[in-house]
């Protein structure tokens, strides 16, 4: 007796095609699963004794063997119950195998029979579909697997007792529909913001070109209130762009009720976070916080705080867009195209600001910002130093600009990008990507800004003089130019000037302060 059904490995967001394949045959009672599984995987002869007792079937009293192929793709999570549990019941002849042949199926079965929710039914039901075969999925994620395709034949069943009725012909299943969580998010808006007009000035700036954000102040000068209010100057995610990150929550087990936001997402993790929170990782491998936030915002407040190597290891995402988790028998990677936005005093005690004095001397803030690497720095674009807010700033009128007027300039000069970036479709991009994945200058390689932000002969010559008397590196100076081409972009002008060059150096002040005092 033989029985088989389709399931998923997840591999990434990559979710690859797995056979699950059930012979019953005479000899010692056994119940053997082989094919790299894992704990989970191994566990699952429990939870189908029982769940099948609970519609009324037993196991035969032989061998049974359960084979995950291919055979040297590790299986690790609970979701492979249901398809074994379904390959099983083709061999007992309780499901004809026609039923299930045009299927993959994946779900985790409880004692009582019910099928419970799993992660990852977003980037499966993308994956049944690439196969050519619909989705059998718990009916907790049903309304996320219908967003893979409207032509995708979907079954959510809540119980295993209503799946084997459907193929009876006793009860029908209707396919679930797509969830959108339409409710709007109140964000907070830069109105109440007092003061600060440079840093609000360097925020725009890093939205409108997605550049990485670095500010520097005392304790309650507006700093992680700034980055709060970012995600209320940025433009709502595309179609595609939802998807992409949807699948990467999805993994994560974050999307609530099927429901794909529309907003970007802003991660800010504890500074007590470890590299495999933070990058992903584990033993049995996660997406980290970088790649939660892909596509979004990622927000880590007190910089110095975290453990250099933690931060260190943010360096390769930041600059390739993705993270690459190698064990000795496979390899994982997970999309990390984020924004970065950072926060720090400017010494331990916070006292090192213009108007104020540490009381442990420049030595505290060259300790405490010494716990930041160059490199990470020099990945940095905008890097701003903050004044305290004074009790003048307090009692100030609000301001007659809010984030909807700064948001409107925003998404014009994204438009912009994404007008030019239309007409260089085959050039390179940071990203390793084609030129159609292209979103923003900051994702531009050095390629392409020869053709797309050269400036005028006199920005050339600043720009010259910079490099050379502020020793700017071969990264701090593309970076540079990125900046400058997004000044250019918000002011409407085709060609990137002077001025666009000046203000983008002024952006890089504390890093070069830094490196001349080294």
């Amino acid at each position: 007796m033989y029985g088989q059904i389709s399931t998923l490995a997840f591999v990434g967001i990559e979710a690859r095609p797995v056979e699950v394949q059930v012979r019953i045959t005479p000899g010692q009672p056994a119940f053997a699963i082989v094919g790299l599984p894992d704990k989970a995987v191994a566990e699952s002869r429990e939870r189908i004794r029982s769940a099948l007792h609970a519609v009324g079937l037993g196991l035969p009293y032989k061998h049974l063997t359960v084979n995950l192929a291919p055979a040297d793709l590790p299986k690790e999570g609970s979701h492979y119950d249901l398809p074994i549990v379904l390959a099983l019941m083709v061999a007992l002849e309780a499901i004809a195998p026609d039923a299930i042949v045009g299927y993959a199926a994946l779900g985790e079965l409880a004692l009582d029979g019910s099928i419970r929710s799993i992660p990852g039914a977003l980037p499966a039901a993308i994956g049944a579909n690439a196969m050519g075969k619909g989705l059998i999925c718990p009916a907790a994620v049903g309304a996320e697997a219908a967003w893979a395709g409207e032509d995708l034949d979907i079954l959510a069943p809540p119980h295993l007792l209503a799946l084997v009725n459907h193929f009876k012909g006793l009860q029908v299943l209707s396919r679930p529909k797509p969830n959108l969580d339409g409710t709007p998010t109140l964000t907070a808006d830069l109105k109440d913001v007092r003061g600060q007009e440079s840093a609000k000035r360097a925020l725009e700036v890093a939205a409108a070109g997605g550049h990485n954000l670095l500010m520097i102040g005392p304790p309650g000068s507006g700093k992680s209130m700034l980055a709060a209010r970012l995600a209320s100057i940025l433009p709502a995610l595309t179609v595609e762009e939802m998807l992409e990150v949807s699948m990467v929550h999805s993994l994560a087990g974050e999307l609530m009720g099927g429901k794909l936001a529309a907003e970007r997402p802003f991660r800010a993790p504890h500074h007590s976070a470890s590299m495999a929170s933070l990058v992903g990782g584990g033993s049995r491998p996660r997406p980290g916080e970088v790649s939660l936030a892909h596509l979004g915002v990622l927000f880590l407040d007190e910089l110095p705080e975290f453990q250099p190597n933690v931060l260190d290891a943010l360096r390769q995402p930041l600059e390739s867009g993705e993270v690459t988790i190698a064990r000795a028998n496979h390899r994982i990677s997970y999309p990390a195209r984020v924004q970065l936005v950072a926060a720090m005093n400017p010494c331990k005690c916070g006292g090192a600001s213009p108007g104020q004095s540490c009381r442990r001397g420049p030595r505290c803030a060259a300790d405490y910002q010494a716990r930041i690497s160059g490199p990470l720095l020099d990945r940095i674009d905008l890097q701003i130093e903050m004044p305290a807010v004074s009790a003048a700033d307090l009692t100030l009128p609000p301001a007659s600009e809010g984030s909807a007027e700064v948001r409107g300039r925003v998404m014009a000069a994204r438009q912009r990008q994404r007008d030019r970036f239309e007409s260089h479709r085959g050039a390179p991009a940071v990203f390793g990507k084609p030129g159609a994945s292209l979103r923003t200058n900051a994702d531009c390689s050095g390629a392409l800004l020869d053709a797309v932000a050269t400036p005028d002969d006199a920005g050339l010559a600043l720009l010259r003089h910079a490099a050379e008397a502020l020793h700017l590196s071969a990264r701090g100076f593309h970076r540079t130019l990125r900046v400058a081409r997004t000044l250019a972009d918000l002011d409407g002008a085709d060609k990137v000037g002077r001025i666009h060059i000046a203000e983008a150096l002024s952006y890089r002040g504390e890093t070069l302060r830094q490196s001349q005092a080294a």
